[in-house]
């Protein structure tokens, strides 16, 4: 595209930049995924950190720092470009794997899950919103099943990958060599072959299409994104118990699964099947939301979460553990593109990355409130309460969804 071609928005114009952020965004999901399987594991073995809210500490660091950089990278999206954005989210990463194999107290894993919560909320969250921009209004569930398949697939290969390399050749350091990797090809990409997408944001705050009213400022976005606006709040409320109960998945599931007694190569495995199915589902869900709407595939999919976790607590075999876990990757599916593309269909594109900044603000705060709660009640009650407490909170949110929320998809 010349300076004097008008932006062409859509995936079939824009298929190789879309591309690309497809797989940079492969690259973020790699980089939480090296944690998914073994760091619980890694708390109790080598650092001997035994409650399980002091465990689950790592989780509510990442929840805060992702959320805050969340909505930092929205608002310096909006104002400064996309892209440089998110170069800075690669570079703020590069410790991460480092102090991982090296760390030599749990205070120092602390530290590397901060740079690493910073580095997604403002990596995966720029590439959300490129991607928003580049799909326009016709796609955007599809753009965002898209986007979040790869990021989750990601997550998927490498919580397998490293179950399968700590099970082989021992929790440290070999198992995170895959972060060195992951950084490297994630950085290079962005920097020399991403471009920035500003202009299509200003083609389509133009159009007829746009979404919601455009004069509001910094406040009144927030206000709106979290509580005025019935539809974005209700989609707010909805991200945050997802992650709330991701949460859960990836800081006590590893517990649930060791108490069972099955092995690191087995707790791998079941670490993986959640964020595969819910990796590879999205790219039927995503474009479902644009044929048949978005308010029941976000209530629907927090309901069989719901039952997903619930039948996760009911069981204490191989089997049973992976049928939750495919009951909850497909719920999942049906949730996480279709509440971005929801609050794509609302927010006007002048303030899109700022408002999509506030909802994945609250809505990766839901780490935070999952290691707090699920930590509490499981060194309380034992870790299935903390499984039921979590599956109540999921179906509630689902109500919320059902009485609350309107159909905001807009169709032609």
């Amino acid at each position: 595209m010349t300076a004097r071609e008008a932006p062409k928005l859509g995936l079939g114009a824009n298929l190789p930049q879309f591309s690309l952020l497809v797989l940079v965004n492969a690259f973020v999901g790699g980089m939480v995924g090296i944690e998914r399987s073994i760091l619980p594991t890694l708390a109790e073995v080598e650092f001997d950190v035994a409650g399980r809210t002091a465990i689950l500490s790592f989780i509510a660091v990442f929840g805060v720092t992702k959320a805050l950089s969340n909505y930092l990278a929205g608002r310096l999206g909006d104002r400064w470009g996309r892209k440089p954005v998110l170069v800075a989210g690669w570079l703020i990463a590069a410790p991460v794997p480092f102090l991982l194999m090296w760390a030599p107290t749990w205070n120092w894993i602390i530290v590397a899950n901060v740079f690493l919560g910073i580095s997604q909320g403002l990596t995966w969250s720029t590439a959300v919103i490129m991607k928003i921009d580049l799909a326009g209004p016709r796609n955007r569930g599809l753009a965002m099943g898209l986007n979040e398949f790869a990021g989750y697939f990601a997550v998927a290969v490498a919580a397998w990958a490293t179950g399968y390399i700590a099970a082989t050749y021992g929790l440290r350091p070999q198992p995170f060599y895959l972060g060195v990797a992951f950084l490297a090809a994630g950085l290079f990409l962005s920097l020399f072959l991403v471009r920035e997408t500003h202009a299509h944001v200003r083609h389509e705050a133009v159009s007829p299409e746009g979404g919601m009213h455009a004069a509001l400022g910094e406040r009144e976005v927030f206000a709106v994104t979290t509580w005025q606006d019935s539809n974005l709040s209700s989609a707010t409320q909805a991200g945050l118990i997802n992650n709330l109960n991701d949460g859960l998945a990836w800081g006590l599931f590893p517990l649930v699964f060791a108490a069972a007694g099955l092995s690191l190569s087995e707790i791998g495995l079941l670490a993986s099947i959640y964020p595969g199915v819910w990796g590879v589902s999205q790219l039927i869900t995503g474009g479902l939301s644009d044929r048949l709407g978005r308010k029941w595939l976000i209530a629907g999919g927090m309901w069989l979460q719901a039952v997903g976790i619930a039948v996760t607590g009911m069981t204490s075999s191989f089997g049973g553990f992976a049928s939750g876990a495919v009951l909850l990757g497909l719920g999942t599916a049906m949730v996480y593109p279709t509440l971005l593309a929801a609050i794509g269909d609302v927010a006007h594109p002048t303030w899109r990355g700022s408002a999509v900044g506030v909802y994945r603000l609250w809505r990766d705060m839901g780490y935070a409130f999952g290691a707090i709660i699920a930590g509490i009640v499981a060194d309380s009650f034992g870790l299935t309460a903390a499984v039921y407490v979590v599956a109540a909170l999921t179906f509630l949110s689902g109500l919320v969804v059902a009485g609350r929320m309107s159909e905001t998809l807009r169709r032609p």
